[in-house]
Parts: C-alpha cells; structure tokens; sequence
C-alpha cells in the first residue's frame, strides 16, 4: 500500500511541478511578449497575473499538502479567466493552453495533497508499530 502510495504522490508532485513552472512561462510569454496589454504598461498586467501564483512557489518546491491544498482554490479564479480567453478568437489558443495546464495543475495538486497527507498517516502507523 505504502509503496504505491509513494508512487502516486511522486507521479503527481511531478505534474505539480511541471504544470505550475508551465503557467508561470505561459503568463510572462503571453502577457509580455505574445499577445502584450495594448496599454502603455503591460508588464502591470503580467504582475497582476504573476505575483498570486508565483506567491505559492515556496509551497510548491517544498511540497507541502496543505499549501497545494489552498493553491486549487487561487487557481479556480484563473480558470474563470481562461475560459473567457479561450472563447476570444484572438487569444484563442493561449486561452486553450491556459485551461490545459489548469487543468493539470488542480488536478494533480488536489491528488498530490490527498495522496501525500495518507502516505505520512500511512507511515506514522508503520513507525507505531
């Protein structure tokens, strides 16, 4: 069970880490250079975009359940975003991305939070005994 259980979360902490560094690079392509607000400071927009996202970077490169946990829900509001990205024919595509690696990042954080907190109870049980 344990061992398993150590897969899943390696399987999903990698997906977290890929799919999270990946919207990172998406949002400074897209917000900087791709398709740039056409105000006279686009680098707002991006900061706007950033920040947030890159504010749970210290949870996830430690890996802890509760951040990833908390790290969906910031996500749900960028989600609302993509969508409506997506359905704007000039952003079409960079909307699509978005969702894709959304998608993936919600996802494998929720399982990676879930897998991670019943490998430690898993393991405590295993040291109890």
């Amino acid at each position: 069970m344990s061992a398993k259980l150590e897969t899943k979360t390696r399987i999903s902490r990698a997906l977290v880490l890929a799919s999270y560094f990946g919207l990172l690079l998406l949002f400074t392509l897209w917000y900087l250079w791709l398709a740039p607000a056409s105000s006279d400071h686009p680098w707002v927009v991006w900061l706007v975009h950033f920040l947030p996202l890159a504010a749970f970077a210290p949870v996830v490169v430690k890996g802890a359940p509760r951040g990833h946990a908390w790290l969906c829900f910031v996500l749900l509001l960028y989600f609302l975003e993509a969508v409506i990205a997506a359905l704007v024919p000039t952003t079409r595509w960079l909307g699509l991305i978005d969702c894709t690696l959304l998608v993936t990042l919600f996802t494998s954080a929720m399982l990676f939070a879930r897998w991670r907190s019943q490998l430690t109870r898993a393991q405590q049980v295993e040291a109890q005994s």
